[in-house]
């Protein structure tokens, strides 16, 4: 199939796969974070995200959000909260920064830059994934698998395109170089 294609379009193939996969990528974290406000689980009993810890509470009859000290009683760590937070936060700006770098490399016809697009996704999809496992860990006990919405699915999803990514930048690689040789 490759071979069928010109040198030209399929370098421009490349280049439009992998800005689609990663505006896609951007969009599900935008979604995650700021459409979802950061929460994984948003049900009528329970909002549970990474700003919000907030349980029902049957005396009151409402939602009751919870504090950093009645957070440390039930044993979440706040350090490791924070750490998470700041990791899945960072993936954000991360891939902000990709998106411009891929332009910019299209632009200068930069070959050699595209080395660097590979190493940037192993970054961002380690970052979000330690982020995630971190959050997971402290929080897991209070949520149940049916209990996520859209905003994990949005996280889940955006580690999916990061592999995509990596997927097409190794294959244009490889490409490259038995063009280039």
């Amino acid at each position: 199939m490759m071979a069928l294609l010109r040198p030209r379009s399929t370098k421009n193939l490349f280049y439009v796969l992998t800005l689609l996969e990663i505006v896609g990528t951007l969009a599900l974290m935008l979604y995650a974070l700021l459409g979802e406000f950061g929460n994984l689980v948003n049900l009528p009993g329970k909002r549970i995200g990474f700003y919000n810890f907030c349980l029902w509470n049957d005396t009151a009859g409402e939602l009751l959000c919870l504090g950093n000290e009645q957070l440390q009683e039930m044993g979440i760590n706040l350090l490791q909260m924070a750490l998470a937070r700041v990791c899945v936060y960072s993936c954000l700006v991360f891939i902000m920064f990709h998106l411009v770098y891929v332009l910019f490399v299209n632009y200068t016809g930069q070959r050699e830059g595209w080395k660097i697009n590979l190493i940037i996704p192993f970054i961002e999809i380690i970052i979000l994934s330690a982020g995630l496992v971190m959050f997971l860990l402290q929080t897991l006990q209070w949520i149940n698998l049916s209990d996520f919405n859209g905003g994990f699915l949005a996280l889940l999803g955006t580690c999916a395109l990061l592999l995509l990514q990596i997927l097409t930048v190794t294959v244009y690689l490889s490409w490259a170089k038995l063009r280039y040789i």
